[in-house]
């Protein structure tokens, strides 16, 4: 039997193309945070790079995905369909470091919120004193120190989480299309014994 609407919380082909919507505007806006503000909260030099560098990526790759939804193609729809498990493990991947990383360096983030939100570095913290060989018009944003580590820590695992389930759905209900047309392309037309024939 084939299930053309199982596990679908939405119209497959309008559904997808929101939720591939959805997941462009909340990853770039994720990836470009970390490309601007990253350093404040992940202390290795090209860490939030690739952190934000992979979310803008998710981004683009749901933008290409909405794109093959919107006009209805079957090779970009496939191409999308191999290429999101690859972009939900390297996103699972992501998702543990950020994590790691961000409670590694907890008494870094404690100390920017300390210090009136500047950037923490190992040679400020050394000699106890503030250079300003850096731009300093840059601060952590404040909204970060007055929720408290544990706050941001918390909010950061469940966003990561809710992200990994939507690139999981968003796989599933671009393979679902993909049958879609596959299963529908193989009817036969109105000739030859109508469009259900058997």
């Amino acid at each position: 039997m084939w299930c053309d609407n199982c596990l679908l919380l939405l119209p497959l082909r309008g559904g997808a193309m929101a939720w591939a919507i959805i997941i462009a505007l909340y990853s770039i806006a994720g990836g470009i945070f970390l490309l601007i503000r990253g350093q404040f909260l992940y202390f290795t030099y090209p860490e939030w790079y690739i952190y934000g560098g992979i979310g803008v990526t998710v981004g683009g790759i749901a933008i290409i995905t909405f794109l093959a939804l919107s006009n209805r193609s079957y090779i970009w729809t496939r191409v999308c369909k191999f290429v999101w498990p690859f972009i939900v493990v390297i996103s699972a991947i992501r998702a543990i470091l950020m994590i790691v990383e961000l409670q590694r360096g907890k008494s870094n983030i404690v100390w920017e919120c300390q210090n009136g939100g500047q950037l923490w570095n190992a040679t400020t913290t050394a000699t106890n004193t503030i250079t300003t060989t850096t731009d300093t018009s840059e601060t952590f944003p404040a909204g970060f120190c007055s929720a408290g580590f544990s706050s941001i820590y918390v909010v950061f695992i469940v966003a990561l989480l809710i992200d990994l389930v939507f690139q999981i759905y968003m796989y599933f209900m671009t393979w679902r299309y993909q049958k879609r047309l596959e299963h529908y392309a193989s009817l036969k037309g109105p000739f030859a014994g109508g469009y259900y024939n058997a």
